[in-house]
């Protein structure tokens, strides 16, 4: 059966959403932006700007 593009829609957010929550985990670990971009696959501004949520939430 043939995924919907719905469905894999839903999916690839859902992924992505995952390696957010990864990233942010690493970076309050201590991890550079460049090496949690590396890891995650988010590219290098996504992840300064989770960088960013960190900074303006404590």
């Amino acid at each position: 059966m043939q995924e919907s593009s719905v469905y894999r829609s839903i999916q690839e957010e859902s992924q992505k959403q995952e390696k957010r929550a990864i990233a942010l985990n690493f970076l309050r670990d201590g991890l550079s932006v460049e090496a949690v971009a590396r890891g995650t696959g988010l590219s290098v501004e996504e992840v300064q700007q989770l960088q960013q949520q960190i900074s303006e939430s404590v």
